[in-house]
């Protein structure tokens, strides 16, 4: 028997949904002056604000991944790295890498200039990828979508993360470029350039809005 054709290549609500990754307070609002600078020099927020109320007004629903972790630790494991999360020294027994928020505190909000609406998803997770013992894929199942549009940060971590979990999920997969950062060098080049193109479309904000209308 042949197989029916996933391969739709609009936006529309009848089988897409967004995913907004850890757009949460303390990452779109740091306190650090370097990383303000940082987002704003990329248009980060107001980027996912257009993306966002594009795929509102399509219909769209939007799924929000954002870490929740124990204030105790328990929902964690220590692991030896070589670095930081930022390549910096780091990583051993006496200063292995922790979660940077917790369940309960402003910076673990959703940011509220892209806040859930009426329908919208919030997926409280432990690790980095969006799937890993989460609830996310029965909601998409639930609601007949086999595509799904990712923005938020970091590229390299959860967002990468993601997207390689969703390819061996059979997702088709779009992956907003400039609605996408990463701190750590050229790595959000990298992946845009050299990573999802294989598993995925890549996209700016106004190609994705302007499929979602179709």
């Amino acid at each position: 028997m042949a197989k029916v054709s996933r391969l739709k290549s609009d936006l529309s609500a009848s089988h897409t949904g967004l995913i907004l990754f850890d757009a949460l307070h303390g990452y779109l609002h740091p306190e650090d002056p370097a990383k303000v600078k940082f987002l704003a020099d990329r248009n980060i927020l107001p980027n996912l604000i257009r993306l966002h109320q594009g795929a509102r007004k399509a219909g769209l629903t939007t799924f929000y991944p954002a870490g929740a972790h124990a204030v105790d630790g328990s929902d964690f494991i220590q692991r030896l790295t070589d670095t930081d999360m930022d390549l910096q020294p780091g990583g051993g027994a006496d200063k292995p890498i922790r979660p940077y928020f917790y369940k309960g505190h402003k910076n673990s909000e959703i940011a509220a200039e892209v806040a859930p609406g009426d329908g919208d998803v919030v997926i409280p997770k432990q690790r980095w990828s969006s799937f890993f013992q989460t609830n996310l894929e029965l909601h998409l199942r639930a609601r007949g979508i086999d595509t799904i549009v990712i923005a938020g940060g970091s590229t390299d971590v959860g967002i990468a993360s993601t997207a390689f979990a969703a390819r061996d999920l059979d997702y088709n997969i779009v992956v907003i470029r400039d609605g996408c950062y990463s701190s750590r060098g050229n790595n959000n080049e990298f992946f845009m350039d050299r990573v999802f193109p294989r598993m995925a479309r890549v996209m700016t904000v106004g190609q994705a809005v302007a499929l979602m209308q179709s």
